[in-house]
């Protein structure tokens, strides 16, 4: 299995599920002056022992994969930052997410590294809570072609949430579903 980004550039040509078309997601923006300020503490929800289900399509009109996974996260440094250490033992797989608040610009920041490379994805996507969901975004390419990434956390209670990724092939005009984790706390 790949990691998170690898797997942005094999999506293409993907239909947005209904269920993916929230507010946020429709009104969100990368102007960062429209962004509500990040504070410690937001992704407090996040900590503990979680188990989750996967839908991930492996490539361009392909049928979702469906797979379990595990994550253990916690809360570091007072609420400025979250790590997250994914496990997916049926594939071998094992991922960190490190998420980390730029306290003066009061701005989050998402990274990724996949235990293969050890490598922390930079830049991360940039991201702000809104409307009870944490949005973040950034420019890619997908070979020569320019996209746009966005990460969800929604449906956040104190015993769930879900995260998904998405994509835009057309500047950020319409968004593609890629990969949803349903995620329940242990």
């Amino acid at each position: 299995m790949t990691d998170r980004r690898t797997l942005i550039k094999a999506a293409a040509g993907l239909t947005l599920a209904p269920a993916l078309a929230t507010p946020a997601l429709a009104n969100s923006s990368l102007d960062r002056a429209d962004w509500p300020p990040g504070k410690p503490g937001d992704f407090d929800f996040l900590a503990g022992e979680w188990k989750i289900a996967n839908r991930r399509r492996p490539s361009a009109g392909a049928a979702f994969e469906e797979f379990q996974g595990e994550a253990t996260c916690w809360t570091i440094l007072g609420g400025v930052g979250s790590v997250e250490e994914l496990r997916v033992p049926s594939r071998g797989f094992l991922g960190l997410g490190l998420r980390m608040l730029d306290v003066e610009k009061t701005v989050w920041s998402d990274h990724w590294v996949n235990a293969r490379s050890g490598v922390v994805t930079t830049p991360g996507q940039l991201g702000y809570f809104k409307d009870g969901a944490a949005i973040f975004e950034a420019d890619d390419m997908d070979g020569a072609m320019p996209i746009k990434v966005r990460g969800v956390w929604d449906r956040i209670t104190g015993r769930s949430h879900r995260w998904s990724q998405l994509i835009s092939r057309d500047g950020g005009k319409s968004w593609e579903d890629q990969w949803v984790m349903d995620w329940t706390k242990l």
